[in-house]
């Protein structure tokens, strides 16, 4: 079964490149999301909250703020309150008034922030201005449970929630689609043909010279002035389909999980290959050691260890010059090998220098 998954994933890669459009495959310069990020109190807990003094300081805190003060002397130790820090991601073009998701986790000692609303909080960008504030209940998909026992069990995880459509946007991101006289396409894996093919295929549909390529991953492209127009030419330009450009050759071996993946430009060059498992099997018995009646002597239990040696008898098989990636798998299957030999495998064709591709191990 192994074998069968392994082949089906590799003559999958094996496909040629299909025409793609270039929003599939490239981004605007400039068009871009923006990560937020705050801190706040969930309130509402059922005694599953904060035990930490930060905690309290940030509850002192949010009621100076709203008029309450309390004696300097008191320590405000609520258990259905928990700190909590938020994230968001606002997206490109994102104006004053639009709703978009937030996530809270647990900054402290919260045991669960299930059934906890969050109070009105303000997320800041990178330059340190407040872009949207954040409030609403959670929707937290963990749950934890505990006993006087100490047994305790816990399903998924119950200090990280969401609040759908709970921030408001308060700010716009400045953005330069409308202020270059060019719209540069970024493509979303540098490649020199693949750029060069999006600058003609645009030069095709919308005439000479309207596109060049700049690098392995830009296309600039002359655009109007006129916003509206601007827009429109986005859009076209987005729709225009193109055959990217094959990958380089790559080996990819996950060393934890055993996956193998192996694209379609993979080329062995001549080589042979002889791949065998040494197996030692080592097996314990326990002996009892029963004296004669009249020798005075005690029972005993003695050990005794049997050691067999296995060597599986693989035969030697040759790659051809320029072997396919088929002709890898069927080679590969033929002997028997696994996703761990396939990888000493390829580790061994590449010290030889037969394999035409970049081994990466992650």
């Amino acid at each position: 079964m192994n074998k069968i998954l392994f082949s089906f994933a590799l003559l999958l890669l094996a496909n040629t490149a299909q025409a793609e459009r270039i929003k599939d495959i490239a981004a605007i310069a400039g068009v871009r999301t923006n990560q937020l990020v705050g801190y706040g109190l969930v309130t509402g807990l059922d005694k599953t909250g904060d035990k930490t003094k930060f905690t309290g300081q940030s509850l002192r805190s949010m009621m100076g703020k709203l008029g309450l003060t309390l004696p300097p002397d008191t320590d405000p130790k609520a258990k259905n309150v928990a700190l909590v820090s938020i994230h968001a991601d606002l997206p490109a073009f994102a104006k004053p008034g639009q709703k978009i998701d937030v996530t809270v986790s647990s900054i402290g000692d919260a045991k669960s922030l299930r059934g906890g609303s969050l109070l009105m909080s303000p997320l800041r960008g990178a330059d340190g201005n407040v872009y949207a504030v954040a409030q609403g209940n959670l929707v937290v998909g963990g749950l934890s449970a505990g006993g006087q026992d100490g047994s305790k069990i816990t399903v998924n995880n119950p200090l990280v929630g969401r609040v759908p459509n709970g921030a408001t946007v308060e700010r716009i991101v400045p953005s330069s689609f409308d202020q270059s006289a060019d719209l540069v396409f970024n493509l979303n894996s540098a490649d020199f043909t693949t750029a060069q093919r999006m600058a003609d295929s645009i030069n095709k549909a919308l005439g000479a010279d309207t596109a060049q390529a700049v690098d392995a991953t830009s296309v600039s492209v002359r655009a109007p002035v006129n916003p509206n127009q601007r827009v429109g030419f986005a859009s076209v330009i987005e729709n225009l389909e193109l055959a990217p450009d094959d990958a380089p050759a790559k080996v990819i071996v996950n060393s934890r999980t055993g996956t193998v993946i192996i694209n379609s430009k993979v080329r062995v060059q001549p080589a042979a290959v002889s791949h065998g498992s040494l197996t030692v099997t080592i097996s314990e018995n326990q002996q009892v050691s029963q004296p004669n009646p009249l020798s005075g002597g005690s029972t005993v239990v003695t050990p005794q260890s049997n050691v067999s040696v296995k060597e599986d008898k693989n035969h030697m098989f040759v790659f051809n010059p320029g072997v396919s990636l088929d002709e890898i798998v069927q080679a590969v299957n033929g002997v028997g090998a696994g996703p761990s030999d396939l990888v000493a495998i390829l580790e061994a064709l590449k010290s030889a220098g037969a394999l035409r591709a970049e081994l990466i191990v992650i």
